[in-house]
Order: C-alpha cells, then structure tokens, then sequence
C-alpha cells in the first residue's frame, strides 16, 4: 500500500512518564492521536502525562511496561492496542545508559544494557510491527536512540554498542515492512535537558554548551517535534533515516560537545 494513505489515529510511546517520552506523547496528542503511556518507576509521572493528553481531547490508556521482562513486552502492547483501538505509531524510548569503562563493566551489565536498549525494543517493535500488518493501514515505527549510535564516548561501550544495534534494527525493519506501508526511522538526540538530568527544558536556555554549534542543551519538546513528523501522513516517504536532534553535536564530536570549555574554536 502507499505510505501516502496512512492516517494515524492510535499511538504508543514507551517510557513516557517524563521526559522525550512525555513530551513526544504530548505532541502526538496534539496532532490528534490517542495515546498508551508506560512507566516502569514513576506511575504518577504517566498519570501526569495521561492528564495532559486528556487536556488535549484525546484518550490516554496507561500500563506499567518492563521492557526487560521479555514474555510482559507482547502483553503490554497487546494491552495498550486493544484499550486504544488500534495501533498506527509505535514509539520505543524505553532505554538507559550506565557509565562504566569497558576493562571494568561486568557480562550482567553488558547482558543488562543490552536487554534493556535492544532487546526488549525489539520485541516491542516486533510486537507492534505484527499489529500494523494485520491491521493493513500501514504504519510508522520510531525508535528513540542518540548521538551515540554514531560516535562513541569513553565509558558509555555497552550502551553505545546497544544503540548501534538498534540503529541497524531500525533500517532492516525499513526494508522488511516498506511493502506494508509501514515506515521505520530512528531519532538520535543528544544532550537534553530533562527531569532525568534534573533540569527542565527553561534550564537548556540558560545553559551553555561551548562545544555544541547551537550553544546549549536540547528540550524535550524538540526532540519530540522531529517524532511528531516521523509520524505523521507529511513523512510518507521517509524510512530508513536517522535523525539527529542534538544542536550540531555530531559535527564536533560528543567527547567535544560536552567538554570543550569555552568558544574560541568559533573564530576563524
């Protein structure tokens, strides 16, 4: 079928008690979609994101979600389809890093990191991918992974092989589903300021960030305007992409976006 036909109207983002996953809930409820919130930690956090898409018009369904916990991942996107009534945007943001040199980490954290950030988002996006194409309405499948799926950062190796992972799950998943007008794309950010950094989106306007071209951290709420798109009927032939939302990060490095102290560099 054409992508060009796809008119979503039922969505699941994973991890969207806080945060990109709040944010991107939000944002798909703006452009008219139903939406099913997990949490695995903060239930009043989903319930909070849940109120603000109510406030939006639209339905909120909530389910606690363990994307580690291999036979529950089925069961929860199961869950939250059928209380939505459908399912045309998938939204893996469940995902964690743990900063440990690589000489040091353990196989359980390596087993662990990659559970959590490939893995269990496989089996979500297989979950949800197998919905789409018996439902026959196309599709659109996003994950959510990071600057770190292109360069590295000493002491983040399991989490940075993770999302390379996922990264590549991503492009097969749109040369597998293509057929069924479903689309599958990735969102890399990069430094965002949110809960989980324990600052808000006011903070990334008034923090610097010498080594990053535009000068300061992400909000939440632009890297959920670039979902928004991917979900969207206006990125009808858009598959197999990643795209970076991370102020220019990637052209500097990460190791220099985040340590370069001051903007001398700027100066011809």
């Amino acid at each position: 079928m054409s992508t060009a036909e796809f008119l979503p109207r039922h969505a699941i983002v994973t991890a969207s008690d806080s945060g990109i996953g709040a944010a991107t809930a939000i944002a798909l409820a703006e452009a008219g979609m139903d939406v099913g919130i997990t949490w695995h930690q903060d239930r009043e956090g989903a319930e909070s994101t849940a109120e603000a898409v109510r406030a939006r018009g639209r339905r909120a369904v909530v389910a606690r979600f363990d994307a580690t916990d291999f036979d529950a991942v089925p069961a929860t996107i199961d869950e939250l389809r059928d209380g939505l009534g459908g399912l045309d945007v998938f939204v893996n943001n469940a995902g964690a890093s743990n900063r440990r040199a690589l000489l040091e980490i353990s196989v359980r954290e390596w087993l662990d990191t990659m559970a959590l950030n490939v893995d269990g988002a496989f089996l979500g996006l297989q979950t949800a991918a197998r919905h789409m194409v018996e439902a026959g309405h196309g599709g659109r499948l996003i994950a959510v992974t990071s600057v770190h799926a292109h360069q590295p950062r000493v002491g983040l190796g399991a989490y940075i092989a993770a999302k390379h992972a996922l990264s590549g799950l991503m492009k097969t998943l749109a040369q597998e589903l293509g057929a069924h007008g479903i689309t599958a794309n990735a969102v890399a950010p990069g430094e965002i300021a949110t809960a989980a950094s324990g600052r808000t989106s006011e903070d990334a306007d008034r923090t610097h960030r010498p080594g990053v071209p535009l000068g300061r951290p992400g909000k939440a709420e632009e890297v959920a305007a670039v979902i928004a798109f991917l979900a969207s009927p206006a990125s009808s032939y858009v598959t197999g992409a990643d795209w970076s939302v991370d102020g220019g990060m990637l052209q500097m490095g990460p190791e220099a976006g985040s340590n370069i102290l001051d903007d001398s560099w700027r100066t011809v």
